[in-house]
């Protein structure tokens, strides 16, 4: 995996070996950013990072101007990995890792994030539940973003919430903000 631009642009670095994850293809990744620079500040934001496995969005987000990244993954192994990765990039002072189930960790007193991220697996159930734990259940800066990778099994362009979504080849990009009734979106699923 590498670092697609930004003050660590280049860089690479490895996935937890013995891990089972899906990291964010490089085209995905770059298409997701691409959104979120367009739309947004990354610069001093907040990021939360569910599911994070190798860390790969926090270490793109951190790399364009993110402030600080604390990001959760279930591996002991994948947790060890974002550490030792956060430490060769110079960027440990930036990152906390949590080695704690996602739900566990959602289900604490939450803190507000510019820019939640999650790449769950695929077939994880309750994730339509996750979705609305994040929007609705504090973890969202008022105008903060959760970006949601799934497959088709699971659609929100309809959710109230959705201002967003995008395929990616097998991965689809949805992208949720907290809305007031008369707030417009600050995304357009119609836009590339």
């Amino acid at each position: 995996m590498r670092i697609i631009t930004g003050k660590l642009k280049g860089r690479r670095f490895d996935a937890p070996k013995d891990v089972q994850i899906r990291p964010t293809s490089d085209r995905a990744k770059e298409g997701l950013f691409n959104v979120i620079e367009a739309r947004r500040y990354i610069n001093g934001a907040r990021v939360l990072d569910l599911f994070s496995g190798s860390g790969n969005l926090a270490f793109e987000a951190i790399s364009r101007g993110a402030l600080q990244a604390v990001l959760v993954e279930a591996s002991h192994l994948g947790v060890k990995q974002i550490e030792k990765t956060a430490a060769q990039f110079g960027i440990a002072d930036q990152v906390t890792a949590y080695c704690v189930p996602v739900e566990r960790y959602l289900a604490q007193r939450p803190v507000s994030y510019d820019l939640v991220f999650a790449d769950p697996p695929y077939d994880l159930p309750g994730i339509p539940e996750m979705v609305e734990t994040v929007v609705h259940g504090g973890w969202l800066a008022p105008d903060g973003w959760f970006i949601l990778e799934h497959d088709v099994r699971h659609l929100f362009h309809e959710h109230p919430n959705c201002v967003f979504t995008k395929p990616y080849g097998r991965t689809v990009v949805s992208i949720f903000m907290l809305k007031t009734g008369d707030d417009e979106s600050e995304a357009d699923s119609s836009d590339s």
